[in-house]
């Protein structure tokens, strides 16, 4: 059997689009929108998936699956990549902080769609994995590194926006201190069992309004020793 080109992973590449509509549509009454953000989907249809995700695993790539990146952590199944990255209603120029890079596939999506990112991980390979692979596909502006991510990134803060890659049952207070009046995050809320994706909106005041999504399974958030 042949090798598959890039026009194949293309195809493939349109089909996980399309599964991700799907299911936008599907739940179209707890997210509160039946479509995926224009400008997020074209990102979708741009960004490589296949080169964010171990080699072996490239011909897997658009399927509507998480897949294991090492390190017993996961890149996340589309669909929820996406309904994150949406819920943060991003804009053009927006300053976002992302705790927890894996190898950069939500950073580059982020990247395409003009946002500024500065993204936290705590595993160093991966940090300088990840720095590899958006540097060359064309997102060298994303800064990427190695930390503790509860403690965010306090020299380029406040951000706009905050995505939380990984699950926390209590949210980390230097974010919330990083994050701009009328900022959102989006984290996975809840214990080892059971996390809500939520949606989480800063107040004028400081308070953060909470919207639970929908019910999510992510691994624990890590600190570093």
């Amino acid at each position: 059997m042949k090798p598959m080109g890039e026009e194949h992973l293309a195809i493939l590449r349109r089909h996980m689009v399309e599964i991700v509509d799907m299911h936008f549509e599907l739940a179209a009454d707890e997210i509160g929108k039946s479509e995926v953000e224009p400008r997020l989907r074209k990102a979708l249809l741009r960004v490589q998936r296949h080169m964010f995700v171990p080699a072996p695993l490239a011909v897997a790539a658009y399927q509507d699956t998480p897949l294991p990146i090492g390190f017993d952590k996961t890149v996340s199944q589309p669909f929820i990549a996406a309904l994150m990255i949406d819920l943060l209603g991003l804009d053009p120029g927006h300053r976002v902080l992302e705790v927890g890079t894996g190898l950069g596939y939500q950073a580059a999506l982020m990247a395409e769609m003009g946002a500024d990112v500065w993204s936290v991980e705590v595993v160093e390979e991966f940090a300088n994995e990840a720095g590899m692979r958006l540097m060359a596909f064309g997102y060298g502006d994303v800064q990427v590194r190695t930390g503790d991510g509860t403690r965010g990134w306090a020299d380029h803060a406040p951000f706009d926006r905050i995505l939380v890659t990984a699950a926390t049952e209590a949210l980390p207070r230097a974010l919330v201190d990083q994050l701009k009046p009328g900022g959102r995050i989006v984290v996975p809320l809840g214990g080892k069992d059971v996390q809500h994706l939520t949606l989480l909106t800063k107040d004028p005041d400081g308070a953060l309004d909470a919207r639970p999504v929908i019910p999510a399974r992510f691994t624990q958030l890590e600190t570093a020793a």
